[in-house]
């Protein structure tokens, strides 16, 4: 009986992990562009460059997206393959910002926005 019960316990345990792993998953592409645009607050842009910026992030996140899940197909992750299409994806985001933004916006975007946003692959994971 104590080992039903604890067999339960068990199963109940790894189905209550299942659920809040799946409780953080990413967030769509929708949201994480409106996150972009606070991010933005710098470039001080007018309301129609932040629709125009806001579209272009939906787009650049929603091919990232299947680029990443094509990645992924065969079971095995191909980094290579994802950060070149990644690399193609964020120049043409880039393009399209450039027809947005102003040429000093355009520049604080490349000098110390963007920078900002990228993953440090060396820095040490932060410590709680």
């Amino acid at each position: 009986m104590k080992k039903h019960l604890l067999l339960a316990g068990l199963i109940l345990l790894i189905s209550l992990s299942n659920v809040m792993a799946q409780n953080g998953q990413r967030r769509s592409p929708e949201e994480r562009a409106k996150a972009m645009i606070t991010q933005l607050a710098p470039l001080q842009l007018s309301a129609e460059q932040q629709q125009q910026t806001e579209a272009v992030f939906v787009t650049f996140f929603e091919q990232q997206q299947k680029a990443a899940e094509e990645a992924r197909s065969g079971g095995n992750f191909d980094r290579e393959a994802f950060s070149k299409k990644r690399q193609e994806l964020a120049a043409s985001r880039d393009v399209q910002l450039g027809k947005i933004f102003t040429e000093e916006q355009m520049k604080k975007w490349k000098d110390s926005i963007e920078p900002s946003l990228k993953t440090r692959k060396n820095q040490p994971a932060p410590t709680n």
